[in-house]
């Protein structure tokens, strides 16, 4: 494992070092802010631990966390660990049902209720006689309140500690495909991964971070609240997407990671200001250049990052070049919640658009004869909870983790993600089609917010489509659709001698749904729910392959 202590003492090492530094500022409504030090967390922790403490838990009990992310979710972290407990955080996003099934499945003592869109929803799924703390920035409940039960709560007499071998979370896979799974992490090999991820990252306490991903994805978990515990940054949080760009210009971030849909997004809001070509032409004019390229990262408060990171989904080549044109810095990276997000990143000197770069120091590949990437990692998991016959399918005789995932590896070792083997589907000529390397070359495009690849059992696979959400209004009116008709089918024609005969596009649906979190459609970490959208459209494939039309707007 890597060196470095547990992530309670890397914690208490920076408390130790400087007590009153600015470790979290957290958005409070109005264009208010609260900074909390690292004191203040280390006693706020130490006083909700001795209140766990309290409850005469079994040791290693599972305490739920239904929330947003706040600097109360990471301080609640801490107490959970402190008190000698196991953290099942739950997508704040999550339907009922599933909130309902983890709450039930991982045996909850406790939730943690913070900041939510929908608890009126959410409410009936977590039980009315389960004990409940209701965080400062909660929606308004009879629930007990964090700071009440702080003001009236000792802290702990002495600093806590856990071995590295006891559990300290369970995360609950978001699931592009049925129910959720819990993967079990322990705190030696957290604690290891996120050491490995400080030190590649070059990680210091003059970085600055913006908390917006859910927390209860590995992905913000590892790179942001672990990283920070054990790195000591500053981090600030996102109070609402309404205010998004207002916090991300509050934060400065040094160190920014998002998804490849969020990239996309930030690219279009560009282009809606900047059209493409003109971006393009400014950008070849040596006297322009530089000025243009300050001014687009200073518009979307990127001008002062360091380091940018996509992650939770593939991103297209292209798209990461655009960005690397401007002068960001972004780097693709490969990772999942069985390996505590450790596994490949790109590097200065290995990074390649298409490439989601090397193993991390410690990580150890191989590609099965199938073609399905096999992991060792310094983080790999205990296990999935109340699943020890999957946990066992999991790996091979070797103890190398089956990702579920295509891969090709170079020489060097630079990793490229080629599809998922389940998600590999059969035409009814026989044919594989891999459907994620294709919707990367449709995404790329500057209409396109988000596409699905299938066709199961029909002669040539198709493609649904959702516009841009900026132009997505427009797309029922006639005048729109002969004008975008064309370049629809340019498109198509495009993506069609990039991939192979038995890959041809036979067409692209236009459709007029919103694929969103809260429909079912996209994941909390948005990526696609294939099986979902599949499902939702399938009454009507029939009527668009006999239209025999390139560009379907249904």
């Amino acid at each position: 494992m890597a060196e470095g202590p547990l992530l309670l003492e890397a914690f208490y090492a920076l408390v130790d070092k400087a007590p009153d530094r600015v470790q979290f500022t957290q958005p409070t409504g109005g264009g208010q802010v609260r900074d909390y030090t690292r004191k203040e967390i280390l006693d706020s922790a130490m006083r909700m631990a001795a209140h766990l403490k309290a409850q005469n838990f079994e040791p290693g009990s599972r305490i739920g966390m239904l929330s947003k992310n706040c600097a109360e979710f990471i301080i609640a972290e801490l107490a959970i660990w402190m008190a000698g407990h196991v953290t099942v955080a739950i997508f704040p996003t999550a339907s009922a049902d599933t909130v309902s099934f983890i709450i039930e499945h991982a045996e909850c003592k406790l939730v943690f209720v913070g900041k939510l869109d929908t608890w009126g929803n959410l409410e009936k799924a977590v039980p009315a006689d389960l004990p409940k703390v209701a965080f400062p920035l909660a929606p308004k409940t009879d629930l007990p309140k964090w700071n009440d039960i702080l003001a009236s709560t000792e802290p702990l007499p002495e600093r806590a500690s856990r071995d590295a071998d006891d559990m300290a979370i369970i995360i609950y896979t978001s699931g592009s495909t049925g129910q959720p799974k819990g993967v079990m992490h322990n705190f030696g090999r957290m604690s290891a991964a996120s050491h490995g991820i400080v030190r590649e990252l070059k990680i210091t306490e003059n970085d600055r971070g913006l908390s917006y991903l859910p927390l209860a994805h590995v992905f913000e978990r590892a790179y942001i609240e672990c990283a920070n515990l054990i790195g000591g940054g500053r981090l600030f949080f996102a109070e609402s997407l309404d205010t998004f760009v207002v916090d991300l210009r509050r934060a400065h971030p040094t160190l920014f990671i998002s998804v490849p849909r969020l990239w996309l997004k930030f690219q279009l809001g560009v282009f809606k200001n900047m059209p493409p070509k003109k971006l393009d032409l400014f950008l070849k004019i040596p006297i322009l250049s530089g000025i243009v390229k300050k001014k687009v990262l200073t518009g979307l408060g990127l001008d002062n990052v360091r380091l940018a990171g996509s992650g939770s989904a593939p991103i297209p080549a292209e798209l990461i070049a655009w960005y690397r044109r401007l002068g960001l810095n972004l780097l693709e990276g490969y990772a999942m919640s069985e390996d505590f997000a450790y596994s490949h990143l790109s590097t200065p000197e290995y990074s390649e658009p298409g490439y989601v770069g090397v193993p991390y120091p410690g990580v150890d590949v191989k590609i099965s004869d199938a073609g399905e990437i096999l992991i060792k990692s310094l983080g790999t998991m205990m296990g999935y909870y109340k699943l020890p016959e999957l946990t066992a399918e999991s790996f091979t005789e070797d103890g190398y983790f089956k990702t579920g995932d295509r891969g090709e590896r170079k020489p060097s070792g630079m990793l490229k993600i080629t599809g998922r083997v389940k998600e590999i589907f059969k035409t009814s000529k026989g044919k594989y089609v891999s459907p994620a390397p294709i919707e990367n070359l449709i995404n790329n495009d500057p209409h396109v917010e988000l596409s699905c690849v299938s066709g199961s059992g029909f002669p040539q696979p198709y493609s649904l489509i959702v516009l841009g959400e900026d132009i997505r209004p427009k797309q029922g009116d006639a005048a729109f659709q002969a004008e975008t008709t064309p370049k629809l089918e340019a498109l198509l024609a495009d993506v069609n001698s990039k991939v192979e005969h038995h890959e041809r596009l036979e067409c692209f649906v236009i459709v007029s749904d919103a694929w969103e979190v809260e429909n079912g459609f996209l994941t909390p970490t948005l990526k696609i729910r294939r099986s979902a959208i599949e499902d939702a459209y399938e009454s009507k494939l029939e009527g668009w392959y006999d239209a025999k039309k390139k560009v379907i707007w249904a």
